[in-house]
């Protein structure tokens, strides 16, 4: 493990502190080291941004108003820091007595001085050295790390948590959250609360097995609880009642095809009913089909489910989509909130929560009850809408694609992805990044009944066409403002093509937002007019947050190209907008009234090329076999159709595709230090059939272009 602390100038303050301490005047109302409970529900405290979500509330609201709908147009860049070995930057960054922590690609972490932007230390977790086998499921994200009483905790995708020292970056303690030899991986946030902190993971997709979260001591990182998502096998017995209840809700040998509900990212502590709360995954494999035949509802996938905070016992649950089969997930973030609904009682403590299948719930966090649910996307056909009576959903015939083949709405990516949606009290308001965008579902080729779980190779059970290019126009987003009250929009911004990054809000009565063109811009945030922007030069996918030190309010984003939908969508969709892979340097932002520094130089847009060899035919018996194992190979990272989104490179444009000896030596390990995995069990005939595949792709996209 590597860290390396920076000394920081000489000064009264740095005169007291101790030989590689840091310490920066403390943030009004917050004592050094101080973040604990009472701290992160403290809806009042505005200086710092102490987790993900700001405070346990997750309504990633600032009370700060120095920056206003009034005044935002004089907003200038304040300072800057390149990121030139960073790729996808996803993460919301932590604000703690004037010192900014935020982690990058690879869960690389770094401290700063939040107001000048000069660099204290940085750890480097060396994620690919530990990641073996597993990097073949994963991307370098890290959406985010805790802060706990002088301790941070990062989470690494493959697979660790790590306590760090808050002020000198030196690692504390290092836990392996699941067993190396599960195809699992980490892309989400930990969440501290009670001496604890919590943790998910992914991997449905290849067959990672029963969904669970897990709890650890803060201070040693030894175990402290953990729940099962689904039940596993009935002849090992049952941890506990709660899995015997679920286990009647499955059909068939679940426990062999996998199960799924991996929970990658929606955490919320609800500190009034001392509870945590978790946006449970999608089945695996997605199918329902293959993984429940039969039916049922498949307990706990796609649900909020709310466990004790001291134990992890099961309290109660919300299942949005019971039996899901569309990749429909629940982990989307969970927002708290006291509201007075339209009955006209007294407040309600109530959830709010908008999940990829483009419903918007207001959920009773006391038990569970739904309150209320209304689409919140234009267009939803898998289910006309919620029973109030029964809180499930009203599935249209046929959503099920029974007769093997179904064009459904929202897609896979959601009506609402984890790009996190913001609440503001004052405006009664919440801003979600909304898309539109529909899937087909296909599974006539595929042999449910018999589907077994995949070998570290993705495998949905279901053809998601993958293997052809997702066009310009796939589908569209905006920025939309919604009345969890009334249900209903109050004001909506369109924006460029359907991956949309976070929001942010504020007293000003403003909304931040990045966009995937790279225009970062601030909204009033109760009629949507746009009062600020700027162009920063690379596509935008991480959320913004803002904060103040000495009396200045800042405002700061991660400028970094990256996500899902860049690296398994991505295809033309993506790749129109010129953000490829290492083609703009990375950036950390802070923007400020009247900064006068200038934007960094980040590159410009690059296309890549196509190679179409003159004298190259493509073989039709080939170019299938190799279509088959580019998505289940490679699809996961250098995008649909082999059009790259920006993640990876385009292998139409490769040189090292060309030849077989070179694509050997790639297969076989020799860029493993950037991040390529081994696939060093592929034949010499399965090598020639992606090659095939690729130059075919890159023969039709050309032909596609010039049309």
């Amino acid at each position: 493990m590597k860290s390396q602390v920076f000394t920081p100038r000489r000064g009264a303050m740095a005169a007291l502190s101790l030989a590689l301490s840091i310490i920066l005047p403390a943030a009004p109302g917050l004592a050094a080291g101080s973040v604990d409970d009472a701290a992160l529900k403290d809806m009042k405290q505005s200086e710092n941004w102490l987790s993900y979500g700001r405070n346990y509330s997750m309504q990633r609201y600032s009370p700060l108003e120095q920056i206003n709908a009034g005044n935002a147009g004089k907003l200038g860049l304040e300072w800057s820091m390149a990121l030139p070995d960073d790729r996808s930057l996803l993460a919301t960054p932590l604000v703690v007595d004037g010192v900014m922590y935020f982690t990058g690609s690879w869960s690389k972490t770094r401290a700063l001085d939040a107001k000048t932007g000069k660099l204290l230390w940085e750890y480097d977790p060396e994620s690919i050295k530990h990641a073996g086998d597993r990097l073949r499921i994963m991307w370098d994200s890290s959406r985010g790390l805790a802060y706990w009483k002088g301790k941070l905790v990062i989470a690494t995708i493959d697979g660790r948590l790590i306590g760090l020292d808050a002020k000198t970056g030196k690692k504390l303690w290092s836990t392996q959250t699941f067993d190396p030899k599960q195809s699992l991986y980490i892309s989400g946030y930990p969440t501290a609360f009670r001496d604890l902190v919590i943790i998910g993971n992914g991997g449905s997709e290849f067959g990672g097995g029963r969904g669970f979260v897990s709890a650890y001591h803060i201070d040693t990182g030894k175990p402290a609880w953990k729940f099962y998502v689904v039940p596993g096998n009935p002849a090992d017995g049952f941890e506990d009642e709660t899995q015997a209840m679920a286990a009647k809700t499955w059909k068939g040998e679940w426990w062999k095809k996998g199960g799924g509900g991996q929970t990658w990212n929606g955490f919320t502590y609800d500190p009034e009913y001392d509870q945590i709360l978790i946006g449970t995954g999608n089945g695996g494999p997605w199918n329902q089909k293959a993984r429940s035949p039969g039916g049922g509802d498949n307990l706990f996938l796609c649900s909020i489910v709310a466990l004790d905070a001291k134990t992890g016992k099961y309290k109660w649950h919300y299942q949005t989509v019971p039996g899901e089969t569309w990749d429909y997930n629940s982990s989307m973030d969970i927002v708290l909130s006291d509201l007075k609904l339209k009955d006209g009682k007294d407040s309600r403590k109530v959830l709010l929560h908008a999940p990829k299948n483009g419903f918007f719930y207001v959920v009773d966090r006391k038990d569970g009850k739904l309150l209320s649910a209304e689409k919140f996307a234009e267009k939803v056909t898998w289910a006309s809408g919620i029973d109030m009576k029964t809180g499930r959903p009203i599935e249209r015939e046929g959503a099920r694609y029974e007769d093997g083949e179904e064009l459904i709405w929202p897609s896979v990516f959601g009506a609402h992805n984890y790009h996190a949606m913001s609440f503001n009290p004052k405006t009664g308001l919440v801003y979600i990044p909304k898309t539109e965008l529909p899937s087909l579902f296909k599974d006539g080729k595929v042999n449910v009944l018999d589907w077994t779980k995949p070998d570290w190779k993705l495998d949905l059970a279901v053809d998601m066409s993958l293997h052809g290019d997702i066009p310009k126009e796939a589908g569209v987003a905006s920025l939309l403002a919604w009345d969890p009250v009334n249900q209903k929009k109050v004001w909506e911004i369109p924006q460029p093509s359907y991956w949309n990054p976070g929001t942010v809000t504020t007293a000003g009565n403003l909304v931040f937002q990045g966009r995937i063109d790279g225009k970062f811009a601030a909204y009033d945030a109760l009629s949507g007019k746009e009062v600020w922007s700027v162009n920063v030069g690379s596509g935008i996918s991480a959320p913004p947050i803002t904060y103040s030190v000495g009396g200045k309010q800042y405002v700061s984003l991660l400028v970094g190209w990256g996500g899902a939908g860049v690296s398994l969508g991505g295809g033309s969709s993506m790749a129109q907008y010129g953000w490829g892979y290492r083609g703009q340097t990375r950036q950390l932002l802070t923007f400020a009234l009247d900064g006068k520094a200038a934007l960094p130089d980040v590159g410009k847009p690059a296309f890549a090329t196509p190679i179409v060899p003159a004298d190259f035919k493509p073989d039709p018996a080939k170019v299938e076999r190799g279509s088959a194992l580019y998505t289940s190979t490679c699809v996961w990272c250098h995008s649909a159709g082999a059009v790259s989104g920006g993640y990876a490179p385009d292998l139409r444009a490769s040189q090292l595709f060309l030849k077989k000896d070179t694509l050997r030596k790639v297969l076989d390990g020799a860029l493993v230090k950037n991040g390529m995995p081994k696939y060093a069990e592929l034949t010499d005939a399965d090598l020639e059939a992606l090659q095939h595949y690729v130059r075919n792709q890159a023969i039709v996209t050309t032909q596609q272009a010039k049309q």
